[in-house]
């Protein structure tokens, strides 16, 4: 019996999943790498320590499982999108480090971009909004201010790409120069129409072309890799994260949503064959594009969600893991009134505010660390609400259910609010690794491990609904206080 391997490089841990033909984990493996702040507001990665990890927990994973190289029919690669390296391509080492997706130093790069009156035309090529947290903005930044990174990427010295692009490189021993159509619609160098990198927009961000990756299918044979044992094996899918959990929730058909609780929050709703252009300042997407046919999503993305659970732990101290926040929260019948909204580096969809920053609402002599726990949680929920009605807006659908997943979907009581707030089912799969599961539907289709989308959602299956509860009144007075904590949050740091 086969097994397809997939490589999930997220912002604070690299992992390595073994999935069987059902769909099942076989073995998993993991391991946290260093997050680097050189300065308030920017954050980074260092690339090597990336790569040492994944290759190192690929292994593990292969091993734990009891399985050789030569019992891997294909290898999938998902990762953290946005997140940006700059390489020599004679040398293979990184010029700078990685320069986060949460990253806000080219803010103001943004802000000129948009008095330039550029805003219009990079929604309408590339669907995303002019936001610090996209690639091109952290290549742009690494050029101008990286010694001598300009005149060695002109003259075709250097290689651009993101995590998967790094990944790639590196597991085919820098045979390997090439993205995917999700990975490259993250760059803001890309128009997602045609499925081309852009010549208008790489002259206006200053990008020299010969720096830039080929971009694929997301599922396809790029190559293989002989460096996890038992012969060569196909690398066969790549796929940003959350274009990846949505295909691994089976998000197959048009208006289909999943929502993932990591780091961040990410929002994605299937639009089938065709871009929707955002009235609500969402981002259209290509969803994943498979026999060179792209399918298209919008999304929402919350910047600080399972990250507001770790500044509690690491931060404030209130609690020593992040799993007891739940029972802390639940020390508390509600909020008391306190709204946490967690804009530690700025709102991301629908606000789009880069000098929004984080609050705290409501505090009396009354408050409790049980409070801020809750507030804590609720304001998770309370973020992709919001996403959820720009959304709807946007596609003219009305949301019937919400599939989820990610390490918050383990805590019932976000969940069970997260339900109330939509006023609909949320729905939590058996297998929650969702992203990596998408990584591996991806390779697997590419080798024909399995034979087609129709198989792949017949594999979906939910663990636990969560039906909604609470009275509309009470869920509209809750609403109400969220959005005035928000509304006074904003434009903290304006210049």
């Amino acid at each position: 019996m086969k097994y397809v391997l997939a490589l999930d490089q997220g912002t604070t841990s690299s992992r390595a999943i073994v999935f069987d033909h059902a769909g099942q984990i076989k073995s998993i493996a993991q391991k946290e790498f260093r997050q680097i702040f050189p300065q308030l507001g920017w954050v980074e990665h260092d690339p090597n320590e990336i790569w040492s990890s994944q290759i190192g927990v690929a292994a593990e994973a292969i091993t734990r499982a009891g399985l050789s190289g030569r019992d891997i029919a294909a290898i999938g690669i998902t990762n953290q999108r946005e997140t940006t390296v700059v390489w020599d391509r004679r040398s293979g080492q990184p010029v700078y480090n990685a320069i986060v997706w949460q990253d806000r130093r080219t803010a103001g790069l943004c802000d000129e971009l948009r008095a330039a009156g550029h805003e219009a035309l990079f929604q309408r090529k590339t669907g995303l909004v002019l936001d610090a947290y996209l690639a091109g903005t952290k290549l742009r930044w690494i050029l101008d201010n990286v010694p001598d990174a300009r005149r060695r990427a002109e003259a075709g010295e250097l290689a651009f790409g993101t995590i998967d692009c790094w990944l790639l490189w590196k597991l085919s021993g820098g045979a390997l120069h090439a993205t995917d159509a999700t990975n490259a619609s993250r760059t803001l160098l890309f128009d997602i129409t045609q499925q081309a990198w852009d010549d208008e927009l790489l002259e206006i961000m200053q990008v020299p072309r010969a720096m830039l990756p080929e971009v694929r299918d997301s599922s396809a044979v790029y190559g293989d890799t002989d460096l996890l044992g038992g012969g060569r094996i196909p690398i066969a899918g790549v796929a940003g994260d959350q274009h990846a959990a949505l295909l691994g929730q089976a998000c197959t058909q048009r208006g289909m949503v999943k929502n993932t609780y990591g780091t961040g929050c990410f929002m994605l709703m299937n639009t089938g064959d065709t871009p929707i252009p955002s009235q609500n300042r969402l981002i259209t997407t290509t969803a994943w594009r498979i026999a060179g046919r792209p399918s298209y999503a919008l999304e929402g993305s919350i910047f600080i969600a399972g990250a507001v659970v770790q500044w509690l732990r690491d931060g404030l101290g209130i609690i020593s893991s992040s799993s007891e926040v739940e029972s802390l929260a639940a020390s508390v019948p509600d909020n008391g009134g306190v709204y946490l909204v967690p804009a530690f580096v700025g709102l991301g969809a629908p606000h789009w505010d880069p000098y929004a920053r984080g609050a705290i609402h409501g505090i009396t002599r009354g408050t409790t660390s049980g409070h801020l726990a809750r507030a804590a949680l609720e304001s998770i929920a309370y973020q992709v609400t919001d996403l959820i009605g720009a959304m709807q807006g946007d596609a003219g659908l009305t949301l019937n259910e919400l599939r989820v997943d990610g390490g918050a979907t383990a805590n019932d009581t976000l969940m069970q609010f997260q339900a109330d707030l939509l006023g609909v089912p949320v729905l939590r799969p058996k297998v929650t690794e969702t992203t990596a599961l998408g990584a591996a539907y991806l390779a697997g289709l590419a080798v024909g491990y399995w034979s087609g989308l129709d198989e792949i959602a017949a594999q979906w299956q939910v663990e636990r609904v969560f039906e909604p509860a609470m009275g509309r009144d009470q869920v509209d007075a809750l609403r109400g206080g969220w959005d005035r904590a928000v509304g006074r949050s904003k434009g903290w740091t304006q210049p």
